[in-house]
This record gives structure tokens, sequence and C-alpha cells, in this order.
């Protein structure tokens, strides 16, 4: 583009000829002193007024060359300047050197745009000779010597006002191409931004809202090709789930008020639906009105929204069950004890003991109840071990045989040489009861469950069941069954609390967000496939450890066990501290009791014996929990041991909660026989410390009775 000095009147002249003469002949004809004219004006203008305003004085600007050679290297030099010659008085004979049309055409090959007067007295060439030579004869007049005074100034303004005109047109042309490249440059990128964006567009011609063009991202979202969409309507399509909703959105644009972000649910080829937010923008396209459809995909925000409302819901009812645990386990507890006492009286006499066995049934199914809450809610305490999964299964393959009945067939296949996992047994056999519940109700005329199990490498990335990244060995445990299977429907809720397809009184529907909450507790995650008629399989994955399996075993000893030390027990919860003094009492040992922690140090100072076991609640009142209480003993009495428990889940113990993993800790509701066993174990226990086995523990936690 030509620089805007260059657009000024330009009015310099070159002259070429090597008669010094003719330079002083133009100089008198372009540059002579007006000044008389000048005083002739203003007199004309005292008389006359402002009719006769003095014109402007045009000024040229002459420099002199008196050889071709010359005459180009000043040519190339106002060039580099960038202030050129407008044109040029060129005689045609110029000995030595370059003769006139020679220089014309040297001149032309480096400045094309100059205007050239060529001088000559002779006829030594004629005019198609010279237009055969220089080429350029738009740029090309003749003035023949000797010349007219008036007629060289008018050439010369003549031909300084083309080269200025010609200037103005390059300009213009050189800015409307620029202009017509920005607008290309333009479209392709708004093309390019169009058809690459990642949300879903369309372009709508008014009022019709016709489709005219549509982006990639639309295309992969609704399932129609180009060419379905392109020439038609939404309503054509039937694109929108609701169309009423979208004409509310152009009766807006009428109105002049803005679209923006508005929820709706736009249809795909197959039928299916995708949440969307749609931005309308209207826009002038070949002088008629257009709109940018805009539609933001958020099936998956959606979605994600749904599973964190459903986790607030799982939170909501675990932190209602944690906050009921500890007075309904106090209650639990005595009710188990108490009809425990009297079916262990009644078991040498004649007497029916079916209501008591309906009381026990009862209380454990309510403490089954609570337990699943705090379970799927992630807050029941966990007893962790390194266990090879193998070995857990297997001895639980004999109570799900009984639990599904003599029609179902348990194929067990599992894999060797299994790494560890870091896990609570009873809560792995706590999985497997539950679906073999549900496997056992959609299969009623009988059939197949097969049990699997496989380490895996795994690497992914998130997904909508297990918004985690996973990357390493994991220990799949698949199970499977021939049964009914299940819709799409029932899918898409089967790990939403108290979502149950069984007839009421038959299930909590806690039974899956039991085994959610376990799974996602032990750091891994669930995935299940199905179909109606095609049987149910799922996949519950584990995190592989290095550590070897610690060996389990499970005892299942129902008798209470007895002995002669002294028991302290400090429970703020009378009917239960009553119950458990009688228990202890009846199993010959001696029991002192206190009913908070204060009170428990002021029975151990007047003690009269040595203190062989403190049994404890977690929670009590007087500012003394049981961790602390157990401390303060612990400082005079290093060897003593301790048996903590509670009713409470982990965060509503306050600090003690993260001291309770792998330590003497009995959680309630028990069972007598758990607590004497406990007890028992504890007192014969090296006092190295006070870690126990968990043969008591998993005796009762391995019962079918936690199954719902």
């Amino acid at each position: 583009m030509m620089k805007s000095k260059e657009l000024k009147p330009n009015r310099r002249i070159l002259i070429v000829d090597d008669n010094t003469s003719i330079h002083a002949d133009f100089r008198e004809i372009l540059c002579a002193d007006n000044s008389g004219d000048a005083a002739v004006n203003d007199l004309e203008a005292a008389i006359f007024g402002d009719q006769a305003a003095a014109k402007p004085q045009v000024v040229f600007e002459l420099d002199s060359a008196y050889q071709g050679q010359q005459a180009l290297e000043m040519v190339k030099k106002s060039l580099a300047e960038e202030h050129p010659y407008a044109m040029a008085f060129i005689d045609v004979r110029m000995p030595p050197g370059w003769d006139g049309i020679e220089t014309i055409a040297r001149i032309w090959e480096v400045y094309p745009a100059i205007q050239i007067v060529i001088c000559t007295a002779y006829s030594d060439y004629s005019w198609e000779e010279m237009r055969a030579k220089v080429g350029q004869p738009d740029n090309l007049v003749i003035l023949k010597k000797p010349f007219d005074n008036i007629e060289a100034q008018q050439l010369a303004h003549a031909l300084t006002k083309k080269w200025h005109l010609n200037r103005q047109t390059e300009v213009q042309l050189e800015q409307l191409a620029e202009a017509n490249s920005s607008l290309r440059l333009s479209e392709e990128r708004f093309s390019k931004a169009f058809n690459e964006s990642p949300i879903p567009s369309a372009i709508q011609i008014l009022p019709d809202q016709r489709i005219v063009n549509v982006n990639e991202r639309l295309i992969q979202v609704t399932g129609f090709s180009r060419a379905e969409l392109v020439g038609h309507t939404p309503a054509d399509l039937f694109l929108w789930d609701k169309p009423s909703i979208a004409d509310l959105w152009y009766e807006a644009l009428e109105r002049k008020e803005i679209v923006r972000d508005q929820a709706a649910k736009i249809r795909q080829r197959e039928g299916g639906l995708c949440d969307m937010l749609v931005s309308l923008s209207p826009v002038n396209m070949g002088g008629k009105p257009h709109v940018l459809l805009l539609a933001q995909d958020v099936s998956e925000r959606t979605l994600l929204e749904g599973q964190l409302r459903q986790a607030q819901k799982m939170e909501a009812i675990g932190q209602l069950a944690a906050g009921v645990a500890h007075d309904f386990n106090n209650i639990l507890t005595v009710i188990q004890g108490h009809s425990g006492l009297l079916q262990h009286k009644l078991k040498s006499t004649n007497i029916d003991t079916r209501s008591i066995d309906q009381i026990n049934t009862a209380a454990t199914r309510a403490a089954t109840l609570v337990r699943q809450l705090l379970m799927f809610s992630r807050k029941q305490i966990m007893q962790f071990r390194y266990l090879n999964m193998n070995d857990v299964l297997r001895n639980a393959i004999k109570m799900l045989e009984r639990l599904v009945g003599e029609h179902i067939e348990i194929k067990f296949d599992p894999q060797a040489q299994l790494p560890s996992i870091y896990a609570d047994s009873s809560m792995i056999e706590q999985i497997i009861m539950n679906f073999a519940v549900n496997a056992r109700d959609a299969m009623p005329n009988g059939g197949r469950v097969t049990i699997l199990t496989s380490l895996e490498q795994v690497r992914r990335a998130a997904t909508p069941m297990d918004p985690e990244t996973r990357d390493g060995e994991y220990i799949c445990l698949t199970f499977s069954d021939s049964g009914l299977g299940m819709d799409t429907q029932i899918l898409n809720r089967i790990f939403e609390p108290f979502f149950t397809t069984k007839p009421a009184g038959q299930g909590t529907g806690l039974g899956l967000s039991t085994v959610f909450g376990i799974v996602r507790q032990h750091q891994g995650w669930l995935e299940v496939e199905s179909a109606v008629n095609e049987g149910t399989a799922f996949r519950a994955y584990f995190p592989a450890s290095q550590h070897a399996a610690e060996k389990t075993e499970i005892v299942a000893d129902t008798k209470l066990l007895g002995g002669r030390e002294t028991v302290l027990v400090a429970e703020d919860e009378a009917p239960l501290r009553q119950m458990v003094v009688h228990i202890l009492k009846i199993q010959g040992y001696t029991v002192l009791e206190a009913e908070s922690g204060q009170q428990a140090l002021a029975v151990w100072e007047q003690a009269d014996r040595k203190i062989d076991l403190l049994l404890t609640d977690m929670v009590m009142p007087g500012g003394i929990m049981g961790r602390e209480l157990a401390e303060k003993l612990a400082e005079k009495f290093p060897g003593l041991k301790v048996i903590y428990t509670s009713g409470y889940s982990p965060g509503m113990a306050g600090k003690d909660a993260s001291l309770l993993e792998g330590r003497n800790f009995l959680p309630k509701p028990y069972s007598i026989s758990k607590l004497t066993q406990f007890v028992r174990e504890c007192l014969d226990t090296p006092a190295s410390g006070d870690r126990i086995a968990s043969k008591a523990d998993n005796a009762v936690n391995g019962i079918a009775g936690m199954v719902e």
C-alpha cells in the first residue's frame, strides 16, 4: 500500500537534455516569478472584492540531468528517497551515450509510473517505432521544438495531475484488495472456528428457522448427516424434545431479547435425548437475517450433578444413621444380651424358645440395617488385614450354598497365585452374600452362580461409575448369574439407597448400596453388565498389594467363656452396663463398674485388688473419653489390657476413631458369646500390646445373618 505522503500532489519534474540552455528555458517557463501577477490580483481584489480573489500559485520542483545514464540514477535515487518524479521532459538526441528513446525505456524498467514528454525537433523516429521501443504510449507525449511556453506549462500541469490521479487509483485498488483479503480471511476464520468448534452449532435463516449450515460436532451429537440437517427446520426433524420451548426462544429474539443458556433436550437420530444449554445470536449474512445456534452438550455435567446429588443423599443418610447408631446400638445390645441369656438358660429345658429366637432374629436384622447404612455411606468401622481373596471366598462358599438353596449351582473358579488385598474379610463376605441374595431372587426356578477371581492390569481414565483415574494391578472379583437380568432403567438405579424391585417387606434396598460403599471404602470400584433374560455380572476391583497375606481362620464358637480375673466396666448407658456386668459375673469374673471416665478413675483408686482388664465405651460424659481413660490408667499400670466398645461410627467418636483399626475394638451391638470370647481372648493375649487375634470377631461377623 502506498504511503500517505505519496497521495499528496507531486510536482517534481526531471529535465533530461544535453543542452544547458534548454534547462534554463524550462526553469523560466515553469518556475517564473509571478509576484507581478500577485500584485495585479491584489488590485483586482480591492476593486472587485472577493470575486477577484487571487488563485494559489503552482510551484514545480525541477531537477536537471544531461545524459540518459545520469537521468536513470536520479530516478533510482528519488525512488529510494520515496520522493519520485511525477514526470520528465526528455530530449531525443543526447550524443554521446543513450538517446532519448533508450533513456525512456531504461527509466520505465525501474519506474513505469513516471509520465514522459519527449522533446524533439526532428523526425528521428516514427510514432510506431517509438511505441515499439518503449512499449508504454499511455504515459508518453511528444513536444515539438521549438515549443510554446503555454503548451509546456499545460503539459506540466496535466501530466503531474495525471500522475497524482493514477497514484490515488492504485492506492484505492490496493485498499480494496486489502479489504477483500481481510474479508476473505475473516470468513475463513469464522468458517474454521464454526466447523471445528467443540460446541454443537448451526446457522439458521429467519424467519422460517431453516438450517443452512451445521458443524461437525452437531452432526456427531444428533447422529444426523449434514445432508439430513441442512435445508430442514428443527421441527422437520423433531430435533427438540419440547418444540414449544424452542418457539419461545425465537419469539424472544424478535423482541430483541437475549437468549442465553436455555436448558433443553435435543433428540438424536436413534431416539436418545441429550441435555443441552442453547444460546441464539442474531447475525446478518448476505443482507438477510440469520441466527447462530450454539447448543452446549451438558449431558456429562448433568450425569455428574446427578451423581453428586446421589452422593449427598447417601452422605445425608449416612450422617442420619451415624447420629442414631450409638443409642440404637446400645438398645440392640441390651436386647441381644438379655435374649441370649434366656436362650442359654433355657437350652437345658424343654421350654419352647421360638419367641426368644424371633427376638434374636429381629435384633440381628435391625443391627444389620444400621450396619448397612453405615457401610454404604462409608462410615462403618473396618478391621483391615492383608488377605488372600481366594481364601476368604473358600471360607464363604458353604455359607453361600445354604443361603441360595440347593436349586442353584455355585461354581468357584479362582486364579492361582493371587497377590493379597488390604481388606476386611467380613466385608468381602458381605459383598458376596449380597450378590448371592440378588442372584437367588433373580433365579426362582434355579440356575448357576459363577464366582471368578483374576489379576488384571488396569490403565484407564475416570468413568461415570468411577470418577478416578486407575493405573496398576487390581484383583477382580466377578460374580455372575444366569437369572432374569435387568433392563437399562433398573440398571441405572441399582446402587441407589432404598431402591428395590422386591415386594414390600422383603428387602430394604440397601444390599447393593452397601456393596458400593464397601468397595469404595476398599479403594476399589464396581462394574455391572446385565440384560433382560441374559443374567447379570458384577465385577468388584480391589488394589493388589505386595504384602504377604495373613492366614484367615473362621471360628464358629458360641460357647460362653469365663474366668476369674477382675474387669472394670466403664459405660454410661445404665441398662447396657448392668447387662454386661451381669453376664461377666455369671461367667465367674469379678466386675467393677463406673458410669463415666471420672468415676472409673475413682473406682480404680478405691479398688482393693488388681484390675486385669478395662472394658470402656469410647464416648462418655464427664470430659474423659474412653481412650483418654485407658491412657491415664496405662501410665500407672503399663500392663493393663483394654477393650474399647462403641455404637458410634468413625467421625462421630472424635479423635479416637483413628485409633480403632487393628486394636481391641468391640463394636455395638454384640452378642453375649462375642462379648465373652472377646474378653477371654484379650485376657489370654500376652501383655506386649493391646492388639489381639480377631478370631472371635470374625466368627460373629461372618454369620449369614448379616445379609439383607
